[in-house]
């Protein structure tokens, strides 16, 4: 999920950014220092958004750069566990597929890609043998995370869509109609054998 975080540190502006505006020269700093930045507690740095206080610059004799107590905010994106994420398929293998959230690329096990059992295709596709229902790159889904490790940069995640509510957006879509349909059903036959028992009541009373 992205987060907007405020984080208060000592930023390090180099020399060759003195000539700008002290904010402006530090948001620069940072943009530099968080570039393809990823860390456990903190996420993934999407951007800095705004420098929001700047303490009064000190200079170290043994170090040409300035230094400034800031307090700042960062856009993150950082996956939690059990939380349901949008993603765009970005690869399709024969043990599954890569689907894209946020700035990651998790994976999803072929058995976890559907309610079904699944076959791989030369061409790029997975396909449910009953449900016909086909997974290709490009689709947009809704998974649910399952597994997260900061073992490795960047982290191994884990997903899966054999959840209700979870699947392929026009699957999603398609769930949908046919609940919606199902409830139209019953509130009509509700109504039919309501109905029905009220002339059966009328009758009753007549006699």
């Amino acid at each position: 999920m992205f987060y907007i975080m405020t984080v208060k540190d000592h930023v390090r502006v180099e020399p060759k950014l003195f000539d700008l505006p002290v904010k402006e020269s530090i948001k620069k700093q940072l943009e530099k220092v968080y570039e393809d930045y990823i860390d456990e507690d903190l996420g993934s740095v999407i951007a800095v958004l705004d420098i929001l206080n700047v303490g009064d610059g000190i200079l170290i004799p043994s170090d040409a750069a300035a230094y400034y107590e800031s307090e700042f905010k960062l856009l993150v994106f950082k996956p939690m566990l059990h939380e349901p994420v949008y993603g765009e398929v970005m690869e399709i293998t024969n043990f599954g597929a890569f689907i894209k959230i946020g700035p990651f690329d998790a994976m999803i096990h072929i058995s976890q890609t559907m309610e079904d059992y699944v076959n791989f295709s030369k061409t790029g596709t997975l396909t449910g043998k009953n449900t016909k229902r086909v997974l290709k790159k490009g689709d947009q889904c809704l998974a649910r995370v399952v597994a997260i490790s900061f073992r490795t940069m960047p982290p191994k995640i884990g997903l899966t869509m054999r959840q209700p509510g979870l699947g392929k957006l026009e699957w999603i879509q398609d769930e949908k109609k046919r609940a919606k349909t199902m409830a139209d059903k019953l509130a009509r036959t509700s109504v039919k054998e309501e109905k029905g028992k009220g002339k059966k009541e009328k009758k009753e009373k007549k006699k």
